[in-house]
């Protein structure tokens, strides 16, 4: 077993897998095939949804889980109240950049950042304006290249793979296989949206069990666009 397949397993990732609850993950994958067999979710696996079809909880009803939930089968109805999407501050901001050619230092989310640091924050790990230029010139650079490949890659494509799709967008999985915003990846998200792309890979999030009953899950781990 190379460690280069296996990244968790190296010693160099070991304080990683504790900060990103591997252990806990892995008894909670173990749990779950026993109870629901071998269709039952795996913790942070990729699952590929249409980012134009993403939702999110009416009132902020859906469940508070973050990514060390990830894998977690939840039963009621936390997803029978939905809404489509709103256009958050980030994807109005990324639109306006993108879309009308405002710098970023002129939108409302980059100054919304800055003043965050200037509080003594760190958002998104960066801790000075510079951090935040580079952070954004980092994401014009992913926003040409996914509009030039048309996709954007799953974690296992890209040089610093950790484990699964751990880190990716972020969604809960409905009883129909509606995909949830779950938060993380919203960067990711907003540019998927921008250029209109079928699929994205996500990290999954909760579970509804009437998912895997249905074969819902089992339908959202196939890309699509490796089958045209």
């Amino acid at each position: 077993m190379a460690f280069a397949d296996h990244p968790t397993l190296h010693p160099v990732n070991w304080l990683r897998d504790l900060r990103a609850h591997v252990p806990r993950k892995a008894v909670r994958d173990w749990l779950n095939v026993r109870r629901y067999g071998p269709d039952a979710p795996r913790s942070d696996e990729c699952v590929y949804v249409d980012p134009n079809a993403m939702m999110q909880s009416a009132a902020g009803r859906g469940p508070r889980r973050r990514r060390r939930h990830s894998g977690m089968i939840m039963d009621g109805d936390w997803d029978l109240s939905l809404v489509p999407l709103r256009d958050d501050s980030k994807y109005v901001s990324i639109a306006m950049h993108f879309n009308d050619g405002v710098r970023w230092e002129d939108t409302p989310l980059f100054e919304r950042l800055l003043k965050e640091i200037e509080a003594g924050h760190v958002p998104d790990d960066c801790a000075t304006r510079e951090d935040l230029l580079a952070r954004y010139a980092a994401l014009d650079r992913l926003y040409e290249e996914t509009r030039a490949r048309g996709r954007l890659l799953a974690k296992v494509e890209l040089p610093d793979y950790f484990r699964r799709e751990h880190g990716g967008i972020f969604v809960h999985i409905t009883r129909d296989g509606t995909p949830m915003r779950a938060g993380g990846g919203a960067h990711r998200l907003a540019i998927a949206r921008l250029l209109n792309l079928p699929e994205v890979p996500a990290q999954i999030g909760v579970v509804h069990p009437l998912a895997i009953r249905n074969g819902a899950l089992q339908r959202l781990r196939q890309s699509r666009l490796s089958q045209s």
